[in-house]
């Protein structure tokens, strides 16, 4: 017999007359697009979930990415000395030096995470990026951020990721994965990562990497705008294709949950405060004493003058439009995943 479910399935894809005849139910069933494994809609701080409004695997689902784990995750593709111990610190530090722990609890570690780190990956997928950090750097990041706008996290928040240096101990980081933004007439990464069609540019993931490890099997990624994005970030000329519209919302959703979490975490980002550029993104690194300062959301480039992601196609100004009518919602109102086709 036709289950229910696939006579919805086949409904929406103009099959379902066929469903009388049962011998033929598997042959269609396997016509069907694969669905991927349920997904949850909540983050954890210290041991606590807070609810958002996008695609969430932790650390501890099946196709999680585990930053807790000490051994390779991708053996086949292991580096010949893969990294030892840790990829990140437990608990978080003060500026006096004291540590905070998970079993202190929510009030301790927010009293010291003021700040919400935004990166690029380089990888251009967070299988990737996983890899990368995890079984030949050392490093870890508190969320990864698919194409497909499925968010990772690989850690618990009251865990110190490390992923941005002097920001480490009081920050939460997220890496959007995305190739990056490149100088005019360096832009081969650009060039093989994406292709223009009769609807303007998408992502090709290389073949190298097969699908990439998307978990929306399928799922088409194109740029939010159609035209490559030049910009100076650190005083250099760069071009850069957009993020996914799925990337964007996931992210908003995320920085709202992560700032009712920890709300010394301001919603806004660093600006210039004087001449011409008064009130504009700040596009360059800031000062030791500003850094010390500054509570809210930044780019890595922010934080270390050798960083320039997330790039000049990082549209602040819309990320936090998103991210403070987010804020705005009641938390009643938010919608589970199933609804939104996710699961």
């Amino acid at each position: 017999m036709t289950s229910r479910r696939e006579l919805l399935l086949l409904s929406a894809l103009g099959l379902a007359g066929a469903c009388a005849a049962p011998r033929r139910s598997s042959l269609l069933a396997s016509r069907l697009p694969e669905i991927p494994p349920p997904v949850g809609d909540s983050i954890i701080v210290c041991g606590r979930r807070f609810r958002i409004d996008a695609p969430v695997v932790l650390w501890s689902d099946p196709a999680g990415y585990n930053a807790y784990s000490t051994e390779v995750a991708f053996p086949a593709q292991a580096p010949a000395e893969p990294p030892q111990g840790l990829r990140f610190a437990p608990g978080r530090q003060r500026a006096d030096g004291r540590a905070v722990t998970l079993s202190q609890g929510l009030d301790a570690v927010r009293e010291v995470v003021d700040q919400f780190v935004v990166h690029y990956d380089v990888a251009g997928t967070s299988r990737t990026c996983f890899q990368v950090l995890h079984d030949r750097r050392r490093l870890s990041v508190h969320f990864l951020l698919d194409i497909d706008g499925t968010i990772y996290q690989t850690l618990d928040l009251a865990e110190t990721a490390w992923h941005a240096r002097q920001a480490n101990s009081r920050s939460v980081g997220v890496e959007l994965a995305h190739i990056g933004a490149y100088a005019p007439g360096e832009t081969g990464p650009i060039d093989e990562w994406y292709v223009v069609d009769e609807h303007g540019p998408r992502l090709a993931i290389p073949a190298r990497l097969g699908d990439g490890g998307v978990r929306m099997q399928g799922f088409v990624g194109r740029p939010i705008r159609p035209q490559m994005v030049r910009g100076t970030v650190q005083g250099r000329e760069l071009l850069q294709y957009d993020f996914t519209p799925e990337q964007l919302h996931s992210l908003a959703c995320l920085a709202a949950g992560v700032t009712r979490a920890f709300p010394l975490i301001a919603i806004d980002v660093p600006r210039y405060a004087a001449g011409p550029r008064r009130g504009e993104v700040r596009s360059e690194v800031l000062s030791d004493q500003e850094f010390r300062a500054f509570r809210g959301i930044l780019g890595h480039y922010h934080i270390s003058a050798d960083k320039v992601d997330p790039g000049p196609a990082f549209d602040w100004e819309a990320f936090l439009r998103r991210l403070r009518a987010r804020r705005a919602l009641p938390l009643a109102s938010l919608v589970a995943p199933r609804a939104l086709g996710w699961a």
